[in-house]
């Protein structure tokens, strides 16, 4: 997060529909568009329903999971927060609790015993305004009302502009809480397959490649993805190390007999659903590289978070379907470690955990403003 002391006075009238708002087309999806990306959205959630770059044959490839019918989204029971912005406080919140000028609030538990992206009424289940669109950007606007998140106090106004340019998609937020110190962490959870499950040989995530090439460290965390304020160490070739290596598979790591249960669940999330710390990268470095050589395409980040979280679809039970842009005639759902979700944000419960020094930086109040920017660029292997 970035912090400044300034009022956004505009950001607080941003979030009130234009005079003349931008329409959406037929299919009830808002449009921008480059010469190399074609990215849609709807204000549910600010949600990306598709993005489509090119692969090695030149061919138009939908690389994020998501739904046809867009009356789904609200309706899914399961909500796994596709390629939208949950908040004010994304991922966890340990015990439900957290501490600001000595006054403990209480949070919905709604994720065994932790809050997870602020409960069951966070910002991927609203409705926000569009303020602002052109061909090639768009704008969301949300005003989150004191304690419409259990525990979650104060106004909070926040925006989202989406935008393209040649083969990168860049997003920037900012939030403000004019009435009240709050936690604030946001990010985008962008889900992917580069492959758009067309690939012949498998249905699974682990044939792409992934690199952190600053993140050795990682948050250690217990059975429920809560972060236990031990920061570890990949050593080369483990389980959690995708930084000694480019060319490191996402599955690299299958035969460890702990893969299975690495991410917790009792053992039954294989895989990864955990935090990697990005030290001392350059500014303006690419600090994580997905890619497929099925697909050819690779996918850049650039952020000015100081991590990420990796999430490779465990919990994917094969009951969503695809996207008719997807899959093959016999791959026509979301299966399990099928898709990965990457998600750039803050120390994951950093307000519980003093000894990091996060602190600070996740509680706003009065006079600050909350910043967040990443961007995607797309490329051939």
């Amino acid at each position: 997060m970035r912090c400044s002391v300034i009022t956004l006075q505009v950001l607080a009238a941003a979030t009130s529909v234009v005079a003349k708002a931008p329409s959406p087309g037929e299919d009830g999806k808002y449009t921008i568009s480059s010469p190399g990306i074609k990215a849609q959205f709807i204000p549910y959630g600010a949600t990306l329903t598709n993005l489509f770059v090119k692969d090695k044959n030149g061919e138009d490839v939908d690389v994020v999971l998501g739904y046809d019918d867009i009356e789904y989204y609200p309706e899914d029971p399961g909500h796994p927060v596709y390629n939208s912005i949950p908040g004010r406080y994304v991922n966890r919140i340990g015990k439900g609790k957290y501490t600001i000028d000595g006054t403990t609030y209480t949070t919905q538990l709604n994720d065994g015993t932790n809050t997870l992206h602020s409960g069951s009424n966070n910002w991927s289940y609203r409705v926000w305004s569009v303020t602002d669109a052109t061909d090639d950007s768009i704008t969301f606007a949300i005003q989150d009302a004191s304690n419409s998140s259990q525990g979650m106090l104060g106004l909070v106004h926040g925006q989202v502009t989406y935008s393209v340019k040649g083969s990168t998609w860049s997003i920037k937020m900012e939030a403000t809480s004019p009435e009240a110190r709050t936690p604030l962490m946001l990010t985008h959870h962008t889900y992917f397959n580069l492959d758009a499950y067309k690939n012949p040989d498998t249905d699974k995530i682990w044939n792409h490649t992934l690199y952190l090439p600053y993140s050795k460290r990682y948050l250690v965390a217990d059975d429920g993805a809560l972060p236990t304020g031990v920061i570890g160490t990949a050593d080369e070739n483990s389980i959690n190390d995708f930084a000694s290596s480019p060319g490191l598979l996402l599955g690299h790591a299958r035969s460890d007999p702990r893969f299975a249960g690495n991410c917790g669940g009792g053992g039954a999330c294989e895989g990864y659903n955990g935090y990697f710390l990005i030290d001392d990268a350059p500014k303006d470095a690419v600090v994580v590289s997905l890619a497929s050589a099925y697909s050819g395409i690779k996918a850049d980040l650039r952020t000015d978070q100081l991590g990420v979280v990796i999430y490779s679809c465990n919990w994917m039970d094969g009951t969503a379907d695809l996207k008719s842009t997807q899959g093959t005639k016999t791959n026509r759902k979301v299966v399990r470690s099928s898709c990965v979700a990457i998600e750039a944000q803050d120390y994951v419960d950093g307000i519980n955990h003093p000894e990091w020094g996060r602190v600070d930086e996740q509680i706003v109040g009065p006079g600050q403003t909350y910043s967040w920017e990443s961007s995607w660029t797309f490329g051939k292997l």
